[in-house]
């Protein structure tokens, strides 16, 4: 099953993960120390195991949308291969910024439906499987907040206030 959420969140994704990011992680690290970002570079900037492991946790948060969208199926492949590891804060840097408040400009609303499905099968999967107790909670919580129907901080057209 996990491996064919990481297919579809590929697939959803694609066009965000061919495109070259316009802030790297690593650039993301240098935001967050108050510094210019560097620009995106191939060699550099290729996603390993170690690269999203050193760069997403204070990274990821300061990505705009399409930079963000990029990395996103790299992380949740990541995090079903790193599922039992206490060794990484790279899942919990994922899951923060899938988490409500939306940012201005929006991150969470520029998902297509699509992608918004692969996320939510990606939460259920932690929210509900044996082996992923460390993000239990913090799944089933970040399903409640923003991506189930009627979720608690989104409002949907159709849903009264």
């Amino acid at each position: 099953m996990r491996e064919a959420i990481v297919r579809q969140t590929y697939e959803a994704f694609r066009v965000d993960v061919e495109r070259v990011p316009n802030i790297s992680l690593r650039g993301g690290i240098a935001i967050d120390s108050y510094s210019t970002p560097p620009p995106y570079d191939p060699e550099v900037d290729t996603i390993t195991d170690d690269y999203l492991a050193t760069y997403t946790f204070w990274g990821l948060g300061y990505l705009d949308a399409p930079s963000w969208r990029h990395y996103i199926p790299h992380l949740i492949a990541y995090t079903f291969r790193h599922i039992t590891s206490l060794n990484t804060m790279a899942p919990e840097g994922l899951l923060c910024t899938l988490r409500p408040p939306d940012r201005d400009p929006p991150r969470l609303a520029t998902l297509t439906p699509e992608q918004e499905a692969v996320v939510v099968a990606f939460l259920e999967v932690l929210a509900f499987s044996d082996d992923t107790h460390l993000y239990h909670e913090d799944a089933m919580q970040i399903l409640d907040e923003w991506w189930l129907p009627n979720a608690r901080y989104r409002k949907h057209p159709d849903q009264r206030a």
